[in-house]
């Protein structure tokens, strides 16, 4: 074998050798690659971390802040986890929240689903919209007067109640999911679409083949919604106020009262008996009929007992002290019932204490 045959053949080991560690190691490092978007990670210290991707961020920024947030390892690995999930065209603005240890893989997919983290508040039926902005306060989402000004504008109710002054009675009480830092107008938004989807064509109609406008329906609903909180009661409350609407008689309603109160500042939690007697065209024990507006926010139960009550006679209702009611038809009725109810009651009481 001559000399320069043999450099050849040494020259072509040389080559299959140098492209065997090159292939070998472009596999090494495929592997190392794989191996590791499927792997879970956790690079922060901290119980959990937020990471806000703003709208209209491109895959460098997305990839810059969750390297930076520790819950990606390094870019190599970002775009073969992108590249691997098809979820590039897909990621979405928006707070998203980590605690546990994810595959590269999985937090692509989290945000491609747009699976941001939001908190939830609860707002329960009868409330105000000062009790509302107390509770929007105290679960960290904002101010109360925050909440109070976005529920001033009364702009998104103006064509189904035009004499709306503010969003009183309109601020459909259910459990709602807001991402961190949203405004309060977003909540209040929400709350009257809500109320919106909930006060049906159906309900509306039948409103108007019984003479009455949404102000008067939400407000009827809304002292049915502070007098009892038993849904079979419903209907028989709502059939006291409307038969009490019929006969001219006034409603009389202790929740008038207090809202009369409420909004001077005046209530410390019981009504005297010279409260009966404060001058406001809230307070239906002094003006006759509806009270002007809503005094809380009622829900979908008490919104359909105002325009379907119960066919029944009654004209009066009185605690039994559980959190239900006794009826009557007559005030001779009734007074036994507040003898029975109230008075003995609370004599009982009295007498049992030490």
């Amino acid at each position: 074998m001559s000399q320069t045959h043999t450099r050849k053949h040494t020259f072509a080991l040389l080559f299959v050798f140098l492209f065997a560690i090159v292939i070998g190691g472009g596999v090494l490092a495929a592997t190392i690659v794989w191996t590791r978007i499927g792997e879970a990670f956790k690079g922060y210290n901290t119980a959990e971390t937020f990471v806000e991707i703003p709208p209209g961020a491109g895959a460098a920024e997305i990839r810059r802040r969750l390297i930076d947030a520790g819950v990606i390892a390094d870019e190599y690995t970002f775009r073969a986890a992108l590249w691997w999930s098809g979820e590039a065209r897909n990621l979405q603005a928006g707070e998203y929240r980590f605690s546990d240890p994810m595959s590269p893989v999985a937090v692509i997919q989290k945000i491609g689903r747009g699976d941001i983290y939001t908190r939830r508040i609860t707002i329960p039926e009868g409330l105000t919209i000062q009790e509302m902005a107390r509770l929007y306060e105290s679960r960290g989402f904002g101010s109360a007067q925050s909440f109070i000004d976005a529920a001033g504008d009364e702009s998104a109710i103006a064509q189904l109640d035009p004499d709306a002054s503010d969003l009183e009675g309109y601020l459909f009480p259910e459990t709602y999911a807001l991402p961190r830092g949203v405004p309060a107008s977003r909540l209040v938004r929400q709350m009257v679409d809500r109320f919106l989807s909930t006060y049906t064509d159906d309900l509306r109609q039948k409103a108007e083949m019984q003479g009455l406008t949404t102000r008067q329906v939400v407000t009827l609903a809304s002292l049915v919604e502070k007098e009892t909180a038993s849904a079979k009661e419903h209907p028989l409350v709502a059939a006291v106020y409307r038969n009490r609407m019929r006969l001219n008689m006034p409603m009389q309603a202790d929740p008038t009262v207090i809202y009369a109160l409420q909004k001077a500042g005046r209530y410390n939690g019981n009504i005297r008996r010279e409260d009966l007697q404060y001058d406001s065209p809230y307070n239906t024990y002094r003006y006759p009929g509806l009270p002007p507006g809503p005094i809380a926010s009622p829900g979908k139960a008490s919104l359909e007992a105002a325009l379907a009550p119960a066919d029944v006679p009654y004209l009066f209702f009185v605690s039994r002290n559980d959190g239900t009611h006794v009826f009557a038809e007559t005030l001779a009725q009734h007074n036994a019932n507040v003898y029975e109810h109230q008075i003995l009651f609370f004599r009982k009481q009295r007498q049992a204490q030490p």
